[in-house]
């Protein structure tokens, strides 16, 4: 098994860019509708009813879809996306405890795990002289080392600020509330930060192709 390991986009990363974005937000969205429309799904297939309410249906079939991205994600573009291959396990893990012990607790921290374990690898891996935000952007563009590691500290403090912000949500809020602002608001936030380091980005940004002809 392989992951994302070089900076330097793939091929199949440069060819199905789109399929990339599906495969990593096609299960989100999955569990979205999943919960939205729990009891239809029970109603039209009854044995989903076996998982418990509509927040363990929209769970199990997160992992399912997750599974199915990752599964898909291997045969065509040939490796496993570093963060959604540890969001997935993540997700098989806490989504099983969910639904076997009937406790929804697991699932909903599952993002304030996944973010924190984002954030405090990236800040730390700063510390040991490494930039790990490459090996999750290679497919997307390409830096210069200060670039990187500039780029990793902000992702760095904004993982982990996702990750206060779920617990904060989860904990105040109804399920409903919780797994639409997962969808809704988490990833037009995320959105609205990445466009922000685009100054950044474009400061720092190196062509291969020009410095491979030096």
């Amino acid at each position: 098994m392989s992951t994302e390991s070089d900076i330097t986009p793939s091929a199949a990363d440069r060819h199905y860019p789109l399929l990339k974005l599906a495969l990593e937000l096609g299960p989100l969205m999955i569990f979205f509708f999943a919960n939205l429309r729990g009891q239809w799904l029970v109603e039209k297939f009854p044995a989903l009813s076996e998982l418990g309410g509509p927040l363990f249906v929209a769970t199990g079939l997160f992992m399912a879809a997750t599974i199915l991205s990752l599964i898909v994600s291997k045969i065509v573009l040939g490796h496993l996306p570093i963060m959604p291959f540890v969001s997935g396990i993540v997700v098989v893990i806490f989504g099983s405890l969910s639904i076997w012990l009937q406790n929804e607790t697991f699932i909903k921290m599952k993002p304030t795990i996944v973010n924190a374990l984002f954030g405090v690898a990236l800040l730390g891996g700063l510390a040991f002289g490494r930039s790990l935000l490459g090996y999750v952007f290679n497919a997307a563009f390409q830096l210069d080392a200060e670039g990187w590691r500039k780029l990793t500290i902000r992702w760095g403090i904004f993982f982990l600020f996702l990750a206060v912000l779920n617990e904060v949500v989860w904990r105040n809020f109804s399920d409903d509330t919780w797994v639409a602002f997962k969808v809704w608001g988490t990833m037009p936030i995320t959105i609205i930060f990445t466009l922000a380091q685009m100054p950044l980005v474009l400061k720092h940004s190196v062509n291969l192709e020009t410095d491979g002809e030096k």
